[in-house]
């Protein structure tokens, strides 16, 4: 009750008046001995009253001067675009009233700038992704129609072998392009939460070893060995089974593309406390330091030398940190020169019951 503004109010009260109290008494002693009784009486309502003018006037300058300088200091707020957070002022949580407004206007300023900050870095985001995607966009769309053009201006004059090898090389191209577009529209949706996972309990040792199948035939054309590592007793997970199969091919389709031939790409699945660990490694050159904490990032492609992502948008590592924080886990990586990278992630798993 002391601390709170009423409290200190009170006191401030009662204090003028235990001041008039001990002014009454003393007037009133002088009074009882009879003599200039009108004029202490005057006297002393002329003082009771000016008294109370000027402690009330002070007890008012103590407790607004702080609500003055929080009104400067969200004025300075203002001034500045809302972009510098509130400082200056000093406030106790166990405060009174005025305490805890200073500490929920400071709370609030810097939520405020902090949510300014990530709207220039979303939107410096917005226009660097604008210009990759045209790029992305750009390139696959000019070499397809190249292609389709010369078909049309030499159209009889190319012999079989050579229409086909046109006509294959703009299907890449085509493919290629629809690839990037479905990757834009998965990631919006995940980003907008739009997409939510549709959980189920199932083995995934039996999905790593299916996704493996699909990409042994391009390990092979590229000479490499696609491995898997259980441990002992893995228990299901539960899970988006589609999700989480695209999560399993984005990473493989990376490892291989920065595997040189010779190189192995393996996946290991281990059981830890509630929760199935997923790594997936490869032999590559690995990534510098300085671009592993941006990876993730939608459209940030690292130099990885001459086994690089060429011609490849950076949209599937952002794909997967996705799916998987939709999962209620997040991922983590691994890298060194010359050595290798690993990633690694965790999923629910399905407690077994004996």
């Amino acid at each position: 009750m002391l601390r709170s503004l009423y409290g200190k109010l009170a006191i401030a009260l009662m204090l003028i008046f235990f001041a008039l109290g001990a002014a009454f008494i003393v007037a009133t002693e002088q009074m009882l001995e009879g003599r200039r009784l009108l004029e202490l009486a005057a006297d002393l309502v002329i003082g009771a009253i000016a008294f109370s003018l000027l402690a009330a006037l002070i007890v008012f300058n103590l407790l607004t001067r702080r609500l003055r300088l929080l009104a400067a200091q969200m004025d300075a707020f203002r001034t500045h675009g809302l972009s510098q957070p509130m400082r200056g002022l000093t406030a106790r949580p166990e405060g009174d009233e005025i305490d805890r407004l200073v500490i929920a206007f400071q709370e609030m300023s810097d939520r405020i700038a902090s949510q300014l900050r990530a709207l220039e870095r979303n939107d410096e985001q917005r226009r660097e992704l604008l210009a990759n995607v045209s790029h992305d966009l750009r390139t696959p769309l000019a070499s397809m129609q190249g292609y389709l053009e010369i078909l049309l201006l030499k159209h009889g004059a190319l012999s079989p072998d050579e229409a086909r090898s046109y006509l294959e090389i703009a299907a890449k191209h085509s493919d290629r392009l629809g690839k990037l577009v479905r990757d834009l529209f998965e990631l919006t949706k995940l980003e907008a939460h739009e997409v939510c996972p549709q959980a189920e309990a199932f083995p995934l040792t039996e999905l790593v070893q299916d996704v493996l199948q699909k990409f042994q035939l391009t390990a092979e054309q590229r000479g490499l060995r696609l491995e898997h590592r259980f441990a002992s007793a893995v228990p299901a997970v539960r899970a988006d089974i589609g999700m989480i199969e695209r999560v399993l091919e984005n990473m493989l389709e990376n490892a291989i593309r920065h595997t040189p031939a010779g190189g192995t790409v393996r996946i290991e699945l281990a059981a830890e406390a509630e929760h199935v660990l997923v790594s997936i490694s490869d032999t590559g050159r690995g990534i510098a330091p300085e671009d592993l904490a941006q990876v993730f990032d939608r459209y940030y492609r690292a130099d990885r030398g001459e086994f690089g992502s060429a011609g490849h948008a950076g949209l599937g590592l952002a794909i997967t940190r996705r799916i998987v924080e939709l999962h209620g886990g997040s991922i983590a990586v691994d890298s060194a020169a010359g050595v290798g990278t690993t990633f690694r992630f965790g999923l629910p798993a399905v407690p077994w019951h004996g």
